[in-house]
């Protein structure tokens, strides 16, 4: 499909590159949690409405969230070599028209958060003072992946305050939970680029860990699984949202086998496996409010 498009609408492809819509999985990363929240604020059965603003919502802002990555790091990707390509670094978009583009998108997520209720629409200020922080980190800590996991998880307090007009405990178990699985995911990321960002000067948990890069990642994969687990017992969850983890608990075991190496390529396909993990989760939550 997207061939297609490149073939036919060359001017437009590198716009859809820029916002990774080519790139599927991104978006699936952000997309699964967000769907946890909104079902468990939602006791299995949300508002559609909900349901649909928050669909809409993180593709909106995931894209977002690529633009003003790219424009933070316009002048880094050229000396990486998985990012030269990339529209911004290659010449082939200005950073002018990746700022046009990032507001235009915060505009269209506006108009769906101004679909919600007064509480969701302000906490959506503290998602889009994530999303452009984020990027820019890089430069003053080793901990990016930290900042990410807060961006990439402030869709799960908004999916309770929209559905629920509250925060409540376990909407911060799973808050906890998406972060630290987040920070394991792209520090599985980050270790394809460990050595270009070692020469360049880009900051990351795969630079920080070191040679106990993998160990790291085994902890924080744990230390996510934790809050689950409580949040299953609080909520008195049943087998099927065990199961749902036990499924993710496999996913994290295959993802260690590929990263042992340390090579580029199986790390990011570890990376790209966390879908699997994320839809894992989601299918013991659903069987669990069909079982009731």
């Amino acid at each position: 499909m997207f061939e297609a498009v490149r073939d036919r609408y060359p001017a437009v492809w590198p716009w859809i590159r820029l916002m990774r819509v080519d790139r599927p999985v991104g978006t699936m990363l952000l997309m699964w949690p967000t769907l946890w929240a909104v079902w468990i604020a939602g006791s299995g059965t949300p508002s559609l409405k909900v349901v649909v603003v928050f669909i809409l919502g993180v593709i909106v802002m995931r894209a977002a969230g690529c633009v003003i990555n790219d424009y933070a790091d316009r002048d880094f990707d050229g000396h990486v070599s998985r990012t030269t390509d990339r529209p911004l670094a290659a010449g082939e978009l200005r950073g002018r028209d990746a700022l046009l583009l990032f507001a235009g998108l915060l505009a269209v997520a506006l108009v769906l958060v101004l679909l919600l209720n007064h509480f969701t629409f302000y906490l959506a200020f503290g998602g889009v003072f994530l999303a452009i922080l984020y990027p820019f980190t890089k430069r003053f800590t080793w901990l990016p992946q930290l900042f990410l996991g807060a961006a990439f998880s402030w869709a799960i307090p908004m999916a309770f305050a929209a559905e629920t007009g509250a925060v409540p405990v376990h909407a911060w178990l799973l808050y906890i939970a998406n972060l630290l699985w987040t920070m394991a995911y792209d520090t599985e990321y980050a270790l394809c680029d460990r050595e270009d960002d070692l020469e360049i000067g880009i900051k990351s948990t795969a630079i920080l860990f070191g040679e106990a890069d993998r160990l790291m990642i085994g902890v924080l994969q744990a230390m996510a699984l934790l809050p689950l687990l409580l949040l299953g017992h609080q909520l008195d969850f049943g087998l099927f949202w065990y199961l749902g983890l036990a499924l993710a608990v496999a996913c994290f075991a295959w993802q260690h086998r590929l990263i042992r190496n340390r090579e580029p390529a199986p790390c990011f396909r570890a990376f790209l496996n966390n879908q699997w993990v994320g839809a894992s989760v989601f299918a013991g939550l659903w069987f669990q409010y069909l079982a009731g």
